[in-house]
C-alpha cells in the first residue's frame, strides 16, 4: 500500500467502515472520513456539495455506507425502499461519477464497494437490502469493464457475519452463538479482518483483480 495516496470511506464512524480507515491510517493513507453532516447520502444535493468541496485528487474510493430496513415485500415502505436504494446504490454512483474522472487523468483509481452475502443468497425481510446490494454488484462489475484501460480497478467485498456494534445490539449473545454455528469457521469475522481484504485491493500490489465480487463470510454462501 503506498503512502501519498488519498481515500475516501463512506460510512466510516463505526464497525467495518472504521476499520478500514484505522488500516488505511497504519498504512499512511491519507483518509476523507466524512460525517453524515459533511456528507448525508440520502441528499443528491449533500453528494454534490461535498464533492465540489473536495479539493484533492481521491485516490481510493471505499462505498462503505449502507442500510437494512427489515421488512417482507408486502410490509415495505416507501421511504425505505427509496432511502435504501439511495443510500446503498445510488449515492456510490453519484460518488464514482464525480470522482473518476481525476482518476482517468492520473491513470490511477482503486475502487471497492462494500456489498453482502445478502446479495448472493437471501432469506425472509431482506428483499430491498439484496436488491440493493445485487444492484450494487452489478455496478462493480460495468465499471471495471468500462475504467480498466484507465489503471482503475474497481471489486466488491461481500462480508458475512461480523462481529460488529449493530450486529451485538440486535442479537443477544446466544442469538450470535448460534449464528456462529451456521457459518462453517465457527465464529464471526472481526471488521479488522473485512479490512485487510479492502486494504489489498486498494493497494498497489493489486494489478490484475478487477470485477470481482469477494465473499468474506467463513464459508457461509458455500452452504
Amino acid at each position: 500500500m503506498s503512502n501519498g495516496r488519498t481515500a475516501l470511506v463512506t460510512g466510516a464512524s463505526r464497525g467495518i467502515g472504521q476499520a478500514i480507515v484505522n488500516l488505511f491510517r497504519q498504512k499512511g493513507i491519507r483518509v476523507l472520513a466524512p460525517s453524515r453532516s459533511e456528507l448525508n447520502l440520502l441528499s443528491n444535493d449533500s453528494i454534490d456539495q461535498y464533492l465540489s468541496l473536495v479539493n484533492e485528487p481521491i485516490d481510493i474510493l471505499v462505498n462503505n455506507a449502507g442500510i437494512n430496513p427489515l421488512a417482507s415485500c408486502l410490509d415495505l415502505l416507501d421511504s425505505d425502499l427509496q432511502d435504501t436504494f439511495q443510500i446503498n446504490l445510488i449515492g456510490p454512483m453519484r460518488l464514482v461519477r464525480g470522482i473518476v474522472p481525476s482518476m482517468r487523468r492520473r491513470n490511477y483509481g482503486r475502487i471497492v464497494n462494500i456489498s453482502s452475502i445478502w446479495s448472493s443468497v437471501s432469506k425472509p425481510g431482506r428483499v430491498v437490502y439484496s436488491a440493493s446490494k445485487s444492484g450494487l454488484n452489478g455496478l462493480t462489475r460495468t465499471l471495471a469493464v468500462e475504467l480498466a484501460k484507465y489503471n482503475i480497478l474497481v471489486n466488491a467485498v461481500a462480508p458475512g457475519f461480523v462481529n460488529t456494534e449493530l450486529t451485538r445490539q440486535n442479537n443477544s449473545d446466544s442469538e450470535i452463538r448460534s449464528i456462529a454455528e451456521t457459518i462453517p469457521v465457527g465464529r464471526l469475522a472481526d471488521p479488522a479482518e473485512i479490512a485487510e481484504v479492502v486494504g489489498f485491493l486498494c493497494s498497489d500490489k493489486n494489478s490484475y483483480i478487477t470485477g470481482q465480487i469477494l465473499f468474506v463470510d467463513g464459508g457461509y454462501t458455500c452452504l
